[in-house]
């Protein structure tokens, strides 16, 4: 439900009059409140959970990866084309301020072999407790009000209107300052859940439409379909180790296609009931997501990249006698499980009789992508609210007084730190921009 005038609320609803509003408790809505209420502003949060915190928290289930260490100018890249954008929040807050952040409420950070940044107890849970404890009890500014349970519907005229759990009344909410930090659309059962988009649609506020971001796929097989029966039943939920993906480079109408692959990287991934999912799938997301919406798009698997094509040639040539085809390719180049499963799924009688085409296959197999899985099930969100909307200290130019920040915000990262460095950075740089209007 949204609301365009004071008229659509009860007269008689209660109006709550503070100084800034903050609507969502993630870690952008959360460190804004901290810049505010540090120095000596009043601030009521509004969470429509009954905690806050819910998706930072399953973050850090498996290890809370704080942010990255690698250099400055290659750690802003990651931020593709809004890198700019991103790039003057991180002025203020980039990856050594976030540990500096973090070793400021009793959490030390190390670094791991891979760059990123974790905790040292790892989980986000007593980070959490920590934050939340300096925000409810600071040793100095104003403690922070927390309204949880209300679930913000839009604005009753000038007012925000939100609806308790369970209450069929309204609270009708007067601020100086608004902060809007309601994250995107995958795990909505931890509240984000994009049911803003209507309502700043209603304002009039550019948008882009909420897209998966790290996501998985659904694949296509060789007949057409998905996985087969059997290879499905047999194989989803293993691991496909140490291969290379590939994306090749998108053709241009000017320039046509270029031999350099658009993504190349080492890593694992695993198979799933409809298709692939995990961290090297991650990596090469966004691109592979932005082809589909062209049209046809598929990657390049190299199942053995220890082993050069003029290795593999050699040793898919050699006679074999009786053997299988499987057990020869497991005794000359050590194939077996899923990547055995998957070279029988993808190529064709043909090409398996083939010892060029074959071990061509073996070194570049080919994978299509039939769609994205659901933005619901994906780590992150692109899409949103369109940099275009907003003034360079993140107010939206339709609604002045109201500020935006967080994953909400028209950008995307890949996993690794990035996307919770610039959740902090954006609530950090909205959290200023409130103070100089104040």
């Amino acid at each position: 439900m949204t609301f365009s005038s004071a008229d659509s609320v009860a007269s008689d609803s209660p109006v709550l009059t503070v100084e800034v509003a903050i609507v969502g408790g993630g870690p952008a809505g959360l460190i804004a409140a901290e810049v505010l209420s540090g120095a000596g502003h009043s601030v009521h949060l509004f969470d429509a959970m009954p905690s806050v915190g819910r998706k930072f928290l399953l973050a850090g289930k498996g290890g809370l990866n704080l942010t990255h260490a690698e250099p400055a100018h290659q750690f802003r890249a990651r931020y593709g084309q809004e890198q700019a954008a991103v790039g003057a929040w991180l002025d203020h807050m980039d990856a050594q301020k976030v540990r500096e952040w973090a070793q400021g409420l009793g959490v030390e950070t190390f670094v791991g072999t891979s760059g990123r940044v974790f905790p040292q107890e790892m989980k986000a849970a007593p980070l959490l407790r920590a934050w939340l404890q300096r925000l409810r009890h600071p040793a100095s500014g104003v403690p922070v009000q927390f309204h949880m349970r209300h679930r913000w519907l839009g604005w009753a005229g000038q007012h925000l209107a939100f609806q308790p759990t369970g209450s069929t009344g309204f609270t009708r909410v007067n601020a100086r300052a608004t902060l809007l930090a309601l994250g995107g659309a995958s795990w909505p059962q931890l509240g984000s859940d994009g049911a803003w988009v209507p309502v700043l649609a209603e304002q009039g506020v550019p948008l882009n439409p909420l897209k998966p971001a790290n996501c998985g796929f659904d694949v296509w097989g060789r007949e057409g379909a998905g996985w087969t029966d059997h290879f499905r039943t047999r194989y989803a939920g293993h691991p496909l180790k140490s291969v290379v993906l590939k994306v090749q480079a998108t053709p241009r109408p000017a320039g046509g296609r270029g031999d350099a692959p658009l993504f190349e990287r080492q890593g694992e991934f695993v198979v799933t009931e409809t298709g692939v999912e995990g961290s090297l799938i991650y990596a090469a997301s966004s691109l592979m997501r932005d082809d589909l919406a062209q049209g046809d798009a598929h990657f390049l698997l190299d199942l053995l990249p220890d082993k050069s094509l003029e290795q593999v040639q050699s040793a898919v040539r050699w006679p074999r006698g009786s053997r299988s085809l499987s057990s020869h390719l497991k005794s000359r180049l050590g194939l077996d499980g899923v990547k055995t499963g998957l070279m029988y799924e993808l190529c064709t009688p043909q090409t398996l009789g083939n010892p060029d085409a074959l071990a061509q296959a073996l070194k570049q197999l080919p994978i299509r992508l039939k769609s994205p899985r659901p933005v619901a099930e994906a780590i992150s969100t692109a899409g949103g609210v369109a940099m275009a909307g907003l003034t360079p200290e993140l107010m939206l130019t339709q609604r002045p007084g109201v500020y935006c920040a967080g994953e909400m915000l028209d950008w995307e990262a890949p996993t690794g730190g990035y996307l919770l460095t610039a959740c902090l950075a954006s609530g950090w740089r909205a959290g200023h921009s409130i103070l100089t209007v104040l």
